[in-house]
């Protein structure tokens, strides 16, 4: 990807009491807008309100100002932010470009202060920064979805396995199933031709022909009747047998549960007093990055023009009046007194020590709430099943009390109907006299069959439906084995998700740091690079990754050899830091979200080289707006639109 994907024509910027700007009215046409000026002309103030009404909250409000607010007109879109300030701090409303700026202002807001070049400024793990804007809990919960998703479709697709291979059994039923119906058919056919015959032998009148058929009609339902009751019977001792197999594994399942020991609502409270503790961190250490940065910026020599009659633009530029340098001896600009520059240096790298010694701790609190937000879904994850089990069992026992009382209930009624059918057996022989005593008895087989053929063809439409169910089973398992194979797609995707964009970025920055040293010509650095490593400094646990940046010099005889990030130039570490900006804007793809990169703090490297910088990051985005010095604005192309006055 060489540019935004968001197309742009022209940018309408109006800001009001941002940074060091009263007010001011601004158009940027795409391409590279070079904001030219000395120091105190609200240059890094522009860029501050760009960012305003992007979304990003690092911008700051106007010192002598309590509301301030940015406009920005996006193709034919108006996106307004207001800044606040309520007790103490600046609160900023509105309607933004972004959503979420945190991608934006690690890799595409590239002012002074940018988290991402001073990371790589003070050669610390670059992994954090990388990895910032990757939500991993949304990752996380997409994946326990997705698996519970294709588990279903396993559980499916298994049961549609085990329905296809009892094809060929339930077609053998169906085939016994048909030789036994025909067989029971033909002998009812038999009987029923017998019951003509013995009732052609016998002579009876009209009236008592029919007072007979009455009470064998009535005993033929009585049978029927019998027959059900016995089927329902066997039906619910059949599920005694289920259930009591199901109680038998529930309770030795139960048996062999260990009960969680600790109450997630205990762990929750332990989580949320380290995020806490994290967040009062998080802040902490935006603090100290800020001071240290601050305090480099002013003990570098030329770095600033210090003219007391001059606006300053930004908060540090009005805590700070003057610097005042005579040999080895300053004026302190926090308090005022003259000491020596070693004094300060020696505190700035007490407060190096300080944010490494922080990070550090924040570090460990993160390990620490992983590892408790795990033992908490396990210790979840446990009573559930736990309660699950509980609430089957006890379910279990109710329905199998239930069936007990029906199967009682059955045998009641069984014993009764059978006493009925007797009685009423006896009353068709008597109705009938001795001469019917065959023909009730082949009454008697005809019902038999009767209820024989019902039964068997019940049977038969169940294994008809069965055997279309298996028959489906085939194209449904098709479409499942289709539909597992997107999902477990999706889930090395996101499995991999994490590990891709760390890889993707330190991969981009490698090649791009290629070319830029190329470009550059930078006469003894031969190569600076990325090395992801895998370490488990405890010897258990998770395995952490880190990035490491790599330095390889060479001396003038021409001989290779590695060095430290501390011993690169402020111009080298500047564009080493921009180049591993560009990397992450590229792997997370920002500029599908943001058409902007702006460019600030360019002062360290030679005018040349920063021409060269602003062409190669011209490529990546459909608006950089870079802020310059004059001198170094002529070294670049005459092409470039040039704002002066802001």
């Amino acid at each position: 990807m060489s540019r935004s994907e968001v197309a742009l024509e022209s940018v309408h910027v109006r800001a009001r009491n941002i940074g060091g700007i009263d007010r001011t009215t601004v158009d940027l046409s795409s391409g590279v807008t070079l904001l030219r000026g000395r120091n105190a002309t609200h240059r890094s103030s522009f860029l501050q309100a760009i960012m305003a009404g992007l979304g990003s909250t690092r911008p700051s409000l106007k010192g002598d100002a309590d509301e301030g607010e940015v406009t920005i007109d996006v193709d034919g879109e108006t996106y307004s932010r207001t800044l606040t300030r309520r007790d103490g701090r600046v609160v900023f409303e509105g309607d933004p470009y972004l959503d979420d700026p945190t991608a934006a202002d690690l890799f595409a807001f590239l002012l002074g202060d940018n988290e991402a070049r001073s990371a790589v400024a003070r050669g610390e793990d670059l992994r954090e920064v990388i990895m910032r804007p990757i939500d991993v809990d949304a990752i996380e919960a997409t994946i326990e979805e997705r698996t519970r998703e294709r588990n279903a479709v396993d559980d499916r697709i298994a049961e549609l396995e085990g329905i296809e291979t009892e094809l060929p059994r339930l077609e053998s039923e169906r085939n016994d199933l048909r030789e036994q119906l025909d067989r029971k058919r033909t002998e009812l056919e038999e009987v029923e031709d017998a019951i003509e015959r013995a009732d052609a032998d016998i002579e009876e009148s009209r009236e008592r022909r029919e007072e007979i058929d009455d009470a064998f009609e009535t005993v033929r339902r009585a049978r029927s009747e019998l027959e059900d009751l016995r089927f329902e019977r066997s039906t619910e001792e059949a599920t005694v047998e289920e259930l009591e197999t199901e109680r038998t594994e529930l309770e030795s399942e139960l048996e062999q549960v260990d009960v969680p020991e600790t109450d997630p609502d205990r762990i929750d409270d332990r989580i949320d007093d380290l995020r806490e503790r994290k967040r009062d961190l998080d802040d902490t250490l935006g603090e100290l990055r800020s001071v240290v940065n601050f305090n480099e910026d002013m003990l570098t020599d030329g770095k600033l023009d210090v003219d007391l009659g001059d606006e300053r633009e930004d908060t540090d530029e009005e805590v700070t009046d003057a610097l005042v340098t005579d040999g080895d001896r300053t004026v302190c600009w926090s308090c005022g007194s003259r000491v020596e520059r070693a004094a300060i240096e020696e505190t700035i790298e007490r407060l190096r020590s300080l944010h490494e010694e922080k990070l550090s701790d924040r570090n460990e609190l993160q390990t620490r709430i992983d590892d408790l937000s795990e033992r908490r879904s396990t210790v979840v994850d446990r009573t559930r099943e736990i309660e699950r089990a509980e609430d089957r069992l006890s379910d279990v026992i109710a329905e199998l009390e239930r069936c007990h009382a029906r199967i009682d209930e059955l045998n009641a009624d069984i014993d009764e109907k059978e006493a009925e059918i007797e009685r009423l057996e006896s009353e068709a022989r008597n109705t009938g006299g001795p001469d019917y005593d065959e023909v009730i008895g082949l009454h008697r087989d005809a019902t038999e069959l009767e209820l024989e053929i019902d039964r068997l063809e019940t049977e038969m439409e169940e294994v008809d439906d069965e055997i279309d169910e298996a028959e489906a089973s085939i194209g449904e398992r098709e479409r499942l084995e289709d539909e597992r194979e997107t999902l477990t797609e999706e889930l090395v995707d996101l499995r991999t998700r994490v590990d891709r964009i760390e890889a993707d970025a330190v991969e981009s920055f490698n090649e791009h740091m290629a070319a830029v040293l190329d470009i550059l010509e930078y006469d003894n650095i031969e190569r600076i690079w990325i090395e992801r490593r895998k370490r488990n400094p405890s010897g258990a646990g998770a395995v952490r990754t880190e990035s490491e940046l790599h330095v390889v010099r060479s001396n003038d005889e021409g001989t290779s050899y590695q060095d430290s990030v501390t011993h690169l130039s402020e111009s080298e570490r500047a564009v080493t830091g921009l180049v591993f900006a560009l990397a992450g804007y590229l792997a997370h793809e920002v500029y599908e979200d943001v058409p902007f990169v702006l460019l600030d703090s360019l002062e360290v490297i030679d005018a040349d080289r920063i021409a060269r910088v602003v062409e190669y990051f011209e490529e990546y985005a459909e608006h950089l707006v870079v802020a310059l010095l004059p001198e170094d604005a002529a070294a670049l192309d005459d092409g470039y639109d040039v704002v002066s006055d802001i």
